[in-house]
């Protein structure tokens, strides 16, 4: 294992307060650490799990972010940059956000009892709105606002996409509903791609959310939100600001109106 490239990656990704310089700082973790680590049976710190069940070329990893009560990354395996890169619509390749779902009991696990289905989120970041190169889905919080947003929407959401009434924090985002209790059978990158007009020509400027909720009834499923970065606005296209809360409000709150015996 090369821990003198782990090490120095280490140290980058943890200056407090600072702009990473190293935009690949996450990759060189993955292919200096999680990958090694995994093939002899010791995986490093950040790192927390690698599956790689069809070789490293279609594998993926889940670490522990700096920032955030409880966020995670998944990353691929191998080298691939982020959402503009092809290797994302060829067939064969994992689906990223569905293996980030099921990682989702990291999260249960870092707060000592399970998360409310509805508390979690996932997100992408377009080209301009990122500071790694190497592709990573956050795995965090919903901000309540946007979930409460959302449900009292429900019954204008559709399995197609379509306009958010009104947008979401001044900013316009294409939603679509998902049923079930997983994202096995739907892939938002490759959906989005073949579904959102121009999407697949300018892939790079695609921000994505993929929002978990309990519908009327306690349906599960989720909503899938996609939007678009504009040069011209620098605070769009940011999934992960306009989706998420790293500080977990949503799961303060429900630890809060939870009875003592359920604490």
């Amino acid at each position: 294992m090369r821990l003198h490239v782990l090490a120095a990656a280490l140290a980058l990704l943890t200056a407090s307060g600072q702009a990473l310089a190293d935009r690949d700082v996450l990759w060189k973790i993955i292919d200096g650490g999680c990958v090694p680590g995994a093939a002899s049976g010791q995986i490093p710190p950040p790192c927390k799990r690698v599956e790689m069940p069809a070789g490293r070329e279609y594998g993926w990893a889940v670490m522990k972010d700096i920032r955030g009560v409880l966020q995670y990354l998944l990353l691929p395996t191998a080298r691939i940059s982020g959402i503009e890169s092809a290797e994302l619509l060829k067939a064969g390749t994992p689906n990223f956000f569905a293996q980030a779902w099921h990682a989702r009991d990291l999260l249960d696990q870092l707060n000592g009892r399970p998360l409310p289905r509805d508390a979690v989120s996932l997100t992408l970041n377009p080209v301009r709105r990122r500071t790694q190169d190497q592709f990573h889905i956050h795995i965090s919080c919903t901000q309540p606002e946007l979930r409460a947003r959302l449900l009292a929407a429900e019954s204008e959401l559709s399995t197609n996409w379509a306009p958010l009434p009104g947008g979401w924090l001044r900013h316009g985002w294409l939603v679509r509903r998902v049923d079930g209790e997983a994202l096995d059978g739907v892939n938002p990158i490759t959906d989005i791609a073949a579904h959102v007009p121009g999407a697949v020509d300018d892939m790079g400027s695609v921000g994505i959310g993929v929002v978990a909720m309990s519908f009327k009834g306690g349906k599960p499923g989720f909503v899938l939100m996609a939007t678009r970065s504009d040069d011209a606005d620098l605070s769009s296209g940011l999934a992960e600001h306009d989706i998420q809360d790293h500080d977990c409000a949503i799961v303060k709150a429900e630890s809060d109106t939870a009875s003592p015996a359920a604490r």
